[in-house]
């Protein structure tokens, strides 16, 4: 979790770790929404780890005691950032938006690492590669420094400081 910190983001500013996973027709949990919402009023950093499927039958294998197994899968950025979308948009409490400010990590600490910086709106598009990613809602008390480094990653800079000017700093 320590190494999140390659983002340029001050580890004290982090809040709540929450884990988000793959959604289901039948089973759509929210209770990561909660821990943001949090996170969001204290001006925190939001770490988001995403779900990883390897070695796990399907519902039919199970059922039927069959030791086949699923492909594996590995959650995305752009995957994460559509489901918060979804559940914000169910939920309408205001906790993060298209506009909320976002970075995306890939393979952190080995030597094809990928960060991007954007809207979670841009997100939902972004491609970073192969596992293991993760991402991290930025806390409305965002320093300048860390917005300097992050905005190096920016998707759009100009979408990043329009973002930016809508409520994000260091504030007391």
């Amino acid at each position: 979790m320590s190494a999140i910190g390659c983002t340029g983001l001050q580890l004290y500013n982090f809040g709540q770790t929450v884990s988000m996973v793959f959604f289901t027709e039948t089973w759509r949990p929210t209770s990561f929404y909660d821990k943001i919402k949090e996170n969001v009023q204290l001006g925190l950093h939001t770490l988001v780890l995403l779900d990883i499927k390897v070695k796990e039958p399907s519902l039919e294998n199970l059922a039927r005691g069959r030791k086949i197994y699923e492909p594996p899968r590995f959650m995305t950025v752009a995957q994460c950032a559509s489901q918060m979308l979804e559940v914000e948009e169910e939920r309408k409490e205001g906790v993060y938006g298209p506009d909320s400010l976002a970075v995306g990590a890939a393979r952190v600490g080995a030597a094809n690492q990928k960060l991007v910086a954007g809207t979670l709106k841009e997100l939902t598009e972004v491609d970073m590669g192969p596992p293991l990613h993760s991402l991290v809602l930025l806390g409305r008390r965002t320093h300048d420094l860390e917005r300097d480094f992050i905005r190096e990653f920016a998707v759009n800079q100009t979408t990043f400081d329009a973002s930016w000017k809508k409520g994000y700093g260091a504030t007391s």
